[in-house]
């Protein structure tokens, strides 16, 4: 049984208590998303797909956002925050164990379906998590919480990576060998049979553990903010609006995450199938996913230290689509054959690396930082002043979520039309979508408000 408050009311031993919950939830959301990153070239390999086919695993899993979000928000309004982020536990739940008779018969569909019920389940769970975040402390430290559970977001993206291809990409060399040397089809079924099998026990595990914690949610106290009261603190002139249509600055955040969630997953999700483009052997390219997110990590921690106290929230944002841009000519405009050896540390083992990195590649990683406060900003500053439109206008923004869907499917086309490295060309245009909002979109339809 929750008690309904808003976020002023809440005494600090709930809000720490609440944050550190919340915190847990990020860490989901990483880990499960960023395990696309492995998926892509594994599935490329198991189900014998071209780049174009393989990336429809970012598509199917992104997509579910789009469709389930507004969805999730009628379900919200009659379960609260509580409730409704144990039922997407459960969700996520069902879509793990999709993958079972996926892996058995090596049907890229049923894989397909499987990533789209996870992302249903964090559709529900982000919709319900990141509102919650955003307003349960002072709006104007929000970027600072939301960059604090996007370290627990991205160290899970730093781990999850590494943790699967040790169980779905192991000995993927010697397999590769044997498909290139192997013509006929029926020893090549075989070998794919076994390569898709090493993803069962990861995702029963996975799905095991979230039907617990699911659980264990329903026995823990949370206070549940009512958002209906945020009114009171956001000024006469929302009260007059209507409709969630009267917000252009909300709008227009939308729009903007929308593209930005496509360049961040260009950046975490394509990188591993980039450099095995390049010749990089996969001992070295399966770590160059947790490389990003290494860099969002940094960029997350630079948030909390700097905002607000020495950094508002927008400038931070005008900062980061700077840098976005800059990243993403270095990853274009540098020659592929530069190179050098990166020394690193495998944090599941602990085992001490030396990786083979293309300059270009650790360009791409760095889009991580240019990506790491954006999310933080957007959503503080889009949700300004929506009061009691703020589940709908969450539900919005998640709805953007589906950029990670379509963005890095055109990406995908483009590798198959040209190569790796100029498909990344996509993501100037998406940084200059970002920086018109950080720099304009964000004050419009708020100047003349008080």
């Amino acid at each position: 049984m929750t008690t309904n408050t808003s976020s002023s009311d809440i005494n600090r031993k709930d809000y720490v208590f609440a944050i550190t919950i919340i915190g847990l939830f990020f860490f989901i959301f990483g880990f499960v998303t960023w395990l696309n990153g492995v998926l892509i070239p594994f599935l490329k390999t198991a189900c014998e797909l071209n780049d174009f086919q393989a990336y429809f695993v970012t598509a199917a899993f992104y997509i579910s956002y789009f469709v389930m979000a507004l969805p999730s928000s009628v379900i919200l309004k009659k379960t609260g925050f509580k409730f409704g982020m144990s039922l997407g536990l459960w969700v996520m739940a069902v879509g793990a164990f999709i993958f079972i008779p996926a892996a058995l018969t090596r049907t890229y569909g049923l894989f397909l379906t499987g990533l789209f019920v996870q992302g249903t389940g964090l559709a529900l769970l982000q919709t319900a998590v990141n509102p919650y975040v955003t307003i349960i402390g002072p709006r104007e430290s929000a970027a600072k919480r939301i960059s604090i559970m996007g370290i627990a977001n991205k160290f899970a993206g730093v781990i999850a990576p590494i943790i699967l291809a040790s169980f779905v990409l192991k000995d993927s060399s010697i397999l590769e060998q044997k498909l290139a040397q192997t013509a006929d089809s029926a020893s090549r079924a075989v070998i794919l049979n076994e390569m898709a099998r090493n993803v069962i026990m990861p995702y029963i595990v996975m799905a095991i553990i979230l039907v617990l914690l699911g659980l264990l949610l329903k026995f823990v106290h949370l206070p549940e903010v009512d958002t209906e009261a945020e009114d009171e603190t956001v000024g006469v002139a929302n009260l007059k609006k209507t409709s969630i249509w009267q917000f252009p600055h909300l709008l227009l955040g939308v729009l903007t995450l929308f593209f930005y969630v496509g360049v961040e997953v260009i950046a975490g999700d394509t990188i591993i199938r980039y450099g095995q483009s390049l010749k990089i052997p996969m001992e070295s390219a399966k770590y160059f996913t947790s490389l990003t997110m290494t860099s969002m990590i940094i960029g997350y921690l630079l948030g909390i230290i700097l905002i607000p106290k020495y950094l508002k929230q927008a400038n931070a944002l005008k900062i980061c689509t700077i840098l976005g841009v800059i990243f993403s000519l270095g990853a274009i405009l540098i020659p592929a054959d530069k190179a050098f050896i990166m020394p690193f540390i495998d944090l599941v083992t602990f085992k001490p690396l030396h990786l083979i990195l293309p300059v270009t590649v650790l360009f791409v990683a760095l889009m991580g930082l240019a990506n790491s406060l954006v999310w933080p900003a957007v959503w503080p500053l889009a949700l300004n002043g929506v009061g009691r439109f703020t589940k709908t206008a969450s539900a919005m923004l998640i709805m953007a979520i589906a950029g990670g869907s379509l963005i890095p499917l055109l990406y995908g086309k483009l590798v198959v039309l040209y190569s790796t490295q100029p498909a990344y060309w996509l993501c100037v245009p998406c940084y200059l979508v970002i920086m018109f909002y950080a720099f304009i979109g964000h004050k419009i339809g708020l100047r003349n408000e008080g």
